[in-house]
């Protein structure tokens, strides 16, 4: 296997042990002992649909936490996960993503570096048919904030750790997984809707192969968090040569309230981490050029707004949406006033003719009798 000898992440797949059609999911964890049983349990075979537990694995990597997180409760619910602790941590998580890409044995491989985040509940069996339909597709899911609004904003109003543990078990998730889009909204680097390019993505999915042309994660961004080293990975995988970008409609990952490096980070914090990847990168941030493909499905309609419509598009289609309610209703209505005038009057009528021929051969009920006739 020929190696990187800075990442150690394979650039082929000769000599690396894959196996057949395994999905492989890399997780960084560091120091979120509230955050990561919910995350891991969003990517256990009792949340994950359209998917069997021996068709992937998790690999957890942990960045130098104070505590390693415990994975007995997530290999009781049948999930196939393995811990790797990182020797000599550093406090970018590029390092430890490229040890996990490294240790997974997957055909395809997908990432996520925060491992604050729940998956919902078609994640993996999207990202995988999205997989299938190109070798070399690069697959990304949007992300959500949990709460109101964003949450650098949502915690100005008193949003806290607290008050989002209430909110999950309002909707009580682990049974009604999309749910989640219900209780949160995008985040700024997914955009306002779901048919917008994306800065970065939580989840990313691609081919070994693909992994091992990008070289992994760049450990250039070696300051706390990484900085832009997310949004890095994205755009040099969209960049790729002869790549087919994916979006994945219906699912996405929602960000747990933990303080994130980035996530939580002050605009001042935000233009530094910019300034950091124009010195890196000899140029600017900006979304990647590219001619996206979208892949998944909606079963319950999000709102308009989430649909990029403007807001006449939206007057316009609820005004639409008003008078196929009333036509429905008003067409249910005469249905009910025929049947009532047609087929039930003649139902009543012979249940009528029913009654008299059984109180007929019953003696003693010439009265009853006579007020049929009468009828």
């Amino acid at each position: 296997m020929t190696s990187n000898t800075r990442t150690g992440i394979p650039t082929t797949t000769a000599g690396a042990i894959v196996s057949g059609d395994l999905l492989s999911i890399v997780v960084v964890h560091y120091n979120i002992p509230r955050e990561f049983p919910r995350t891991l349990y969003s990517l256990s075979p009792a949340f994950q649909q359209g998917i069997e537990p021996d068709e992937y694995e998790v690999i957890v990597v942990d960045n130098g936490s104070a505590k390693p997180p415990s994975l007995k409760a997530a290999k009781k619910l049948g999930l196939d996960v393995h811990l790797i602790e990182v020797d000599d941590p550093l406090t970018s998580p590029a390092r430890a993503i490229n040890i996990g890409l490294n240790a997974s044995c997957g055909r395809h491989v997908g990432v996520m570096i925060d491992g604050a985040r729940l998956a919902s509940p078609g994640l993996l069996s999207t990202a995988r048919a999205a997989l299938r339909f190109d070798e070399r597709a690069v697959v990304g899911s949007r992300g959500r904030y949990l709460g109101p609004k964003p949450q650098r904003d949502s915690m100005l109003d008193g949003y806290t750790r607290k008050v989002e543990d209430e909110l999950l078990e309002s909707i009580d998730w682990k049974h009604n997984g999309y749910d989640l889009f219900k209780i949160s909204v995008f985040d700024e680097s997914s955009g306002p809707h779901w048919f917008r390019p994306v800065s970065e993505s939580n989840s990313i999915f691609m081919s070994r192969q693909l992994w091992g042309e990008l070289d992994g994660y760049s450990e250039l961004f070696d300051e706390p968090g990484g900085g832009y080293v997310n949004l890095d990975t994205w755009r040099r995988a969209c960049l790729l040569p002869d790549v087919t970008p994916i979006l994945l409609l219906g699912e996405a990952t929602f960000h747990q309230l933990h303080g994130g490096v980035a996530t939580n980070a002050p605009e001042s914090e935000t233009a530094r981490m910019r300034a950091d990847y124009a010195e890196i990168r000899g140029e600017p941030f900006s979304v990647p050029p590219v001619r996206l493909r979208y892949w998944g499905t909606m079963d319950k309609r999000p709102p308009l707004k989430e649909l990029g419509l403007t807001r006449k598009e939206h007057r316009s289609i609820a005004a639409a949406e008003q008078r196929r309610i009333e036509r429905t209703s008003t067409s249910l209505r005469a249905r009910t006033r025929r049947f009532v005038r047609g087929p039930l009057r003649t139902r009543r009528r012979q249940a009528v003719i029913r009654t008299k021929r059984v109180i007929l051969t019953i003696p003693g009920v010439r009265r009853v009798q006579r007020v049929l006739r009468r009828r």
